[in-house]
C-alpha cells in the first residue's frame, strides 16, 4: 500500500475540507432551520453547538485557524455523544449503532487529529 502515501497530503486536504463542510450543514440546519422541524432557541446549549457546528465547520473546510477550530469542534461533538447519545446508558444503548452516536463519535476523532496535524495543503493557513 506503500503507493498510496504520496497522496497522504492530499486525501487529508480533502478530508479536512468535506468534514469540515459537513459539519458546517449541520450548525446550518441548526440556526437557519434549514431541513428541520424545530430551531433551537438562542441561547440554549443546543443553539450554542449549532453556532459552534456553523462557524468551526466553515474554518476547518477553508483552513482558517483549523487547529483551534477543529480542537473545540471535537469536544463538542465528545460532549454531544456523551451528554446526548450515550447519556452514560448501559445494555445495548451504550453502543453507538444504537444510540445514534456513531457521527459525533466519528467527528470528535477526526477533528482531534486536524487539530494536532494543523490545516494542511489547500488551506488558508499557509504556516501549517
Amino acid at each position: 500500500m506503500n503507493f498510496l502515501s504520496k497522496y497522504n497530503d492530499h486525501t487529508y486536504a480533502v478530508l479536512r475540507i468535506i468534514s469540515g463542510a459537513i459539519f458546517t450543514f449541520h450548525g446550518v440546519q441548526k440556526i437557519l432551520g434549514v431541513m428541520v422541524e424545530h430551531q433551537p432557541a438562542i441561547g440554549t446549549q443546543l443553539w450554542i453547538g449549532g453556532m459552534i457546528e456553523l462557524i468551526c465547520g466553515v474554518m476547518i473546510a477553508i483552513g482558517l485557524q483549523a487547529r483551534w477550530a477543529a480542537f473545540l469542534a471535537s469536544g463538542t461533538m465528545a460532549v454531544a455523544y456523551i451528554q446526548f447519545h450515550w447519556n452514560f446508558q448501559f445494555g445495548p444503548a451504550f453502543f453507538p449503532a444504537i444510540n445514534g452516536g456513531d457521527a459525533a463519535i466519528l467527528y470528535s476523532l477526526i477533528f482531534l487529529h486536524i487539530a494536532c496535524r494543523g490545516a494542511g495543503k489547500w488551506s488558508l493557513d499557509k504556516n501549517e
